[in-house]
C-alpha cells in the first residue's frame, strides 16, 4: 500500500467519522453559541465545532495544490474553526461557518506559508496575499486562452494590481519548491501534482459561506453611507465597491480636484469603513465586498 493510498484512507475514515454529527440549525447554533458566551460551557463549544467540521475538509481541498497532507491541512483549518468559535458572535446576526470560514483560511494559509520552503522568510502581507492568488489567477487566464499559450508576467501584473517584478519573483518562489508540478506523484504513475490542484469551482457550502459573509459586510457599508459626503459615496460605490472601479483620474476629473486629492479622499473612506467593519472581527479585502 502506497503513502498515498493510506492518506486517502485516512481522510475518508476522518470523513465518515465527522458526517456523524449533523449540521445544526440556525435556532439551534444561536442557543449553543449564547450558552458559550454567557457560561464558557465546553459542551456547548465541542458541538458547535463539530456540527461545522465537515465544512473544513472543504475549505481545506482549496489546497491540495500546494503538496501538503489533506489531513494536516484539516487540523490547521479546524485550530482556526475552534478560534472563531471562541470569537463569535451570535447576536451579529450571521451564521458560525459564514465568519468562521476567515479563520479555517488564514490557519491553513499560515501554515503553508510557514512550511513552504523559501516563502517563509521575508514575506510581506502583499507577498502573502500574491501566493496565494497567483496560480488561480494564471488558469483563469489560460483558461479564457483555450490552451492557446501561457499566460504572460505582463497579463498577470495587470490583472492582479500588481508589478511583473513581483510576479517574477513570486513564481521564481513557487517553482523553488521541492517538487514540480508536472512531476509524477507516484513513480510510474500517470497523475501529476498539477492534476490535484484545487477546483474553484465554488460548492454549494462554499456559496452559501460567500453570500453570507458579503451579506454582512455589506450591512455595515449602508450604515456607513449617510455619513459620507458626495465625493465619498462616490469614491465607495464606484471604485471600492465596483467591479470595474473607476480610476483616480476619472474621480479627478468628474470632481474637478486633482488626482492626489481624490487618493486622499478614498483613503480617508477606507479608513472610516474598516472603522464601521472592526465591529465584525473582519478585515477583508475591500474590492472583494
Amino acid at each position: 500500500m502506497t503513502r498515498s493510498t493510506r492518506s486517502d484512507e485516512g481522510v475518508d475514515q476522518y470523513v465518515m467519522s465527522i458526517s456523524r454529527h449533523p449540521v445544526l440549525t440556525r435556532e439551534q447554533e444561536v442557543e449553543l453559541a449564547v450558552e458559550y458566551r454567557d457560561t464558557n460551557c465546553p459542551r456547548a463549544a465541542d458541538k458547535l465545532v463539530v456540527s461545522n467540521l465537515r465544512f473544513v475538509v472543504k475549505v481545506a481541498h482549496e489546497y491540495r495544490g500546494y503538496g501538503f497532507p489533506l489531513l494536516d491541512l484539516v487540523q490547521e483549518g479546524n485550530i482556526g474553526l475552534m478560534k472563531a468559535v471562541e470569537k463569535f458572535e451570535p447576536a451579529k446576526g450571521y451564521r458560525l461557518i459564514s465568519y468562521a470560514v476567515w479563520w479555517i483560511r488564514a490557519y491553513i494559509q499560515n501554515y503553508i506559508m510557514k512550511s513552504w520552503s523559501l516563502v517563509k522568510m521575508g514575506t510581506t502581507q502583499a507577498q502573502r496575499k500574491l501566493f496565494f492568488k497567483l496560480r488561480s489567477e494564471r488558469e483563469k487566464v489560460e483558461s479564457e486562452m483555450e490552451g492557446d499559450g501561457r499566460a504572460s508576467a505582463d497579463d498577470l501584473a495587470a490583472r492582479l494590481k500588481v508589478n511583473v517584478s513581483d510576479i517574477n519573483d513570486m513564481e521564481a518562489r513557487l517553482s523553488a519548491r521541492d517538487f514540480s508540478l508536472d512531476c509524477e506523484i507516484v513513480s510510474g504513475g500517470r497523475q501529476r501534482h498539477i492534476d490535484i490542484l484545487p477546483d474553484h469551482v465554488e460548492s454549494p457550502e462554499e456559496s452559501f459561506a460567500e453570500t453570507e459573509e458579503k451579506t454582512v459586510l455589506l450591512q455595515h457599508v449602508d450604515k456607513l453611507k449617510p455619513s459620507l459626503n458626495e465625493k465619498e459615496q462616490y469614491i465607495l460605490g464606484n471604485r471600492l465597491l465596483s467591479e470595474k472601479p473607476v480610476t483616480l483620474q476619472e474621480i479627478g476629473t468628474m470632481f474637478s480636484i486633482s488626482r492626489e486629492r481624490a487618493r486622499q479622499i478614498e483613503g480617508n473612506v477606507i479608513r472610516k469603513l474598516r472603522t464601521e467593519l472592526e465591529q465584525t472581527d473582519i478585515a477583508p479585502d475591500l474590492r472583494a465586498l
